[in-house]
């Protein structure tokens, strides 16, 4: 794991630091609290703190406090106090400023190797839920809550004028196969897709039934075209078995480019758009959102969203 450790003892320092390397831990080591802080928050990966209640700058409580209030951290730092007093309104204040467990000082190596497998623990149930929580389980790849979390963070974080690109994606006839086949056909259909072309764009997720949807910050118009492209024919190159029967299954695609004023959403829906017509126009083709003006020509009412189309 990836540990911080922050103690005013050059000696407990020493004594930890090298415990945890013999662990196999990568270990920063602190007298001062501000630079720990300082330090937890440029490096999202740390996993563990280890802080003493005396430190130069800022004291171990306020360095737990501030380590609880980190925001974008997920999880959150696993911290554990540590202190040679026996008051116990210390500890209880120690665990309501965010520490999870104390060690006591004097420690043995032993126990300190103990409280950090207890750590272990914790973090990976933690790290495993949020997993849970961002993958579509069927297919394995992010599901819409990921994608858009994702993809509105790039969005934001893009420099102005930078070139921005959103893809929609649908798989043609998908109810035809579900309803000829079986929703077990159906379901192979969507983990292949998204184990074929799920690695082409870093950005990428499952938006419900048979839409998927891809950000590509940096992308222009043409280049995200092109990556739509590469997905289009990595899906019609799919041999997928359904009993005696191999079948063949395509995909329409949408692309849109970011405009000035342009929110995230509008460019989704630009290229969701764009998608409707590629169904429109044949299936199995990639469509912008710029071609004769296609914006402009919205999707019928009645219709709604293309996800909810017999196509």
């Amino acid at each position: 794991m990836h540990v911080v450790v922050a103690d005013n003892g050059e000696t407990i320092l020493h004594i930890i630091s090298r415990s945890l390397q013999d662990r196999g831990d990568t270990v920063r080591c602190f007298s001062d609290g501000q630079e720990a802080l300082n330090y937890l928050r440029t490096d999202s990966k740390v996993d563990v703190l280890l802080t003493g209640f005396e430190l130069h700058s800022l004291s171990g409580l306020e360095l737990c406090w501030e380590t609880l209030l980190l925001s974008g951290v997920e999880p959150p730092v696993y911290v554990i106090v540590m202190s040679s007093s026996s008051d116990v309104a210390k500890l209880v204040e120690a665990l309501d400023s965010g520490a999870d467990d104390f060690l006591r000082k004097p420690f043995f190596p032993q126990e300190l190797c103990a409280r950090m497998r207890a750590a272990e623990r914790v973090r990976k149930s933690q790290l495993d839920l949020i997993r849970l929580a961002k993958t579509d389980p069927l297919t394995g790849v992010g599901n819409r809550r990921s994608f858009f979390e994702s993809a509105e963070k790039a969005f934001e974080s893009t420099p102005s004028g930078s070139p921005l690109a959103a893809i929609m994606l649908d798989i043609d006839q998908f109810k035809s196969v579900n309803d000829e086949y079986g929703h077990h056909v159906g379901d192979a259909v969507l983990r292949e897709l998204s184990a074929k072309i799920g690695s082409i764009c870093e950005i990428f997720g499952r938006l419900g039934g048979e839409e998927f949807a891809a950000f590509l910050p940096g992308s222009s118009m043409h280049a995200a075209y092109q990556v739509a492209e590469v997905m289009r024919k990595a899906v019609a190159e799919l041999r997928i078995s359904a009993g005696d029967t191999t079948l063949i299954v395509t995909c329409s695609f949408g692309v849109s480019e970011w405009r000035e004023g342009d929110d995230f959403d509008a460019l989704l829906r630009r290229a969701d758009n764009a998608l409707y017509w590629a169904k429109i126009r044949g299936r199995n083709q990639t469509v912008m959102s710029d071609i004769e003006n296609n914006e402009h020509s919205d999707k019928p009412a009645e219709l709604g969203s293309v996800t909810r189309t017999a196509c």
